[in-house]
């Protein structure tokens, strides 16, 4: 079941700066690159901030607004920002980070007294978290300031959801079982998972991109998975359509989002995205089409507009997104499903890796 129906919570993820201080290699933010590096100001993000506030209360609905960058806990105003949108406007808060801001206490205490959901970027195996990020030593300071946040809140008696979330490659999806074990012994309450995409660095897509065998043995495995990962006190995200969609990108194939009444985008429904030139559009794929700005938006009654504005937009005409839709969020990503009977995967010849987990035999 969902943690939440539609029209109870509106997630609004904004990412607020282009800056990022990992050379992640499939990233687009990646600190190797040289590119423009855009963030949002800080007064523009407040003042918006507000007119969400106002939209709550006369909605009636929870408004989550989560960060996002390049990495969001490196743009200076977050911390004083966030507790404004907390405390003044009765926003809750969520972060996807890539840990590096944990190591400090001040960053551990904020993220515990104002925060709903803080979720850390991880991949697997250690040793290729750390060389992919091209930050020796990554893995274990991320265990080490994980440990010591769940200390501050068991002082607290209280803080934020914590999550993890994994890139699944060639290279580590038979390891994903021993994540899951290690997010559980670390304390994680969820984990999320996407496939490697190829928009952002296509050089890197081709050699580490899933092949479909590996997503069909993801399908058959994660049920025993999600079970024993449950019993841990973890919950393993993302429904069945969202394993499709990772089968349709394996296989090369297309995932249409249509435009017609009762279609799985319902573009701003429960879902914004705004990028750090203060854009609000329903993805952020689709800026540059469906984009309108901070200012346009200026009143509860525009952002309540959006929904109708964007289903009029997109009956005309389809963004070339849609016709292969990336937005994870679209096909159930964060979607939670209950582990309420014990059962085993049929069995099959299997041989042990060197974490324990079973992987298909050659």
């Amino acid at each position: 079941m969902q943690t939440a129906k539609p029209e109870e919570r509106l997630v609004v993820v904004w990412r607020i700066t282009q800056a990022c201080d990992l050379g992640c290699a499939y990233c687009g933010y990646s600190r190797v690159l040289k590119r423009d590096r855009a963030q949002a100001d800080a007064r523009s993000v407040l003042a918006w901030g507000r007119v969400l506030s106002d939209y709550a209360k006369r909605a009636g609905r929870d408004v989550m607004v989560s960060w996002l960058g390049g990495e969001p806990l490196r743009w200076p105003p977050l911390l004083d920002v966030s507790r404004v949108f907390r405390q003044d406007y009765g926003l809750s808060l969520s972060v996807t980070t890539n840990g590096t801001t944990l190591g400090s206490e001040h960053v551990r205490q904020r993220l515990v007294a104002d925060f709903a959901e803080v979720t850390v970027s991880l991949d697997w195996p250690p040793e290729l978290h750390d060389r992919l990020r091209q930050s020796p030593g990554l893995y274990h300071r991320l265990r080490d300031d994980i440990g010591q946040m769940r200390d501050l809140m068991r002082i607290a008696g209280g803080g934020p959801r914590l999550r993890l979330n994994t890139v699944l490659m060639r290279d580590s999806i038979y390891e994903f079982e021993a994540l899951c074990q290690t997010a559980a012994a670390w304390g994680i309450e969820a984990l999320t998972f996407n496939g490697l995409g190829g928009r952002d660095r296509p050089e890197f897509y081709p050699e580490h991109r899933l092949l479909p065998e590996q997503v069909a043995w993801l399908r058959q495995a994660l049920p025993g998975i999600r079970e024993r990962a449950a019993a841990h006190g973890l919950t393993i995200c993302g429904s069945e359509r969202y394993l499709d969609r990772l089968a349709a990108s394996a296989a090369g194939r297309a995932q249409r989002v249509s435009a017609e009444p009762g279609n799985a985008c319902r573009a701003g429904v429960s879902f914004l995205f705004v990028d750090e030139q203060g854009r609000v559009s329903p993805c952020s794929y689709t800026s540059e089409v469906h984009g309108r700005t901070l200012a346009e938006l200026g009143t509860p009654e525009a952002v309540s507009s959006l929904p109708e504005r964007w289903a009029r937009e997109r009956q005309r005409q389809l963004t070339a997104a849609c016709a292969d839709c990336p937005s994870t969020q679209v096909f159930g990503k964060f979607w939670r499903e209950p582990v309420t009977t014990l059962f085993e995967l049929p069995r099959r010849r299997t041989s042990k890796s060197t974490t324990g987990l079973q992987k298909p035999a050659p």
